[in-house]
């Protein structure tokens, strides 16, 4: 599996809700990588967007 490498980029802004005890380890995080809490989230997803096993067969079959 790769590692996950945030980096700064941006994106469409939109509201999500997030209990307080991943919003901390969230905003821990993004403190580390020196980015903001949103684009932190956002590299999130994409990152786990793309392990997605069922993601990465439809992209294989592609």
């Amino acid at each position: 599996m790769a590692n996950f490498i945030p980096k700064q980029y941006k994106k469409e802004p939109i509201l999500i809700r997030i209990d307080f005890e991943k919003l901390e380890k969230v905003d821990k995080f993004a403190g580390i990588y020196h980015v903001s809490r949103s684009e932190f989230i956002s590299q999130c997803i994409d990152y786990a967007l793309d392990h997605i096993p069922e993601l990465q067969k439809e992209a294989a079959e592609e």
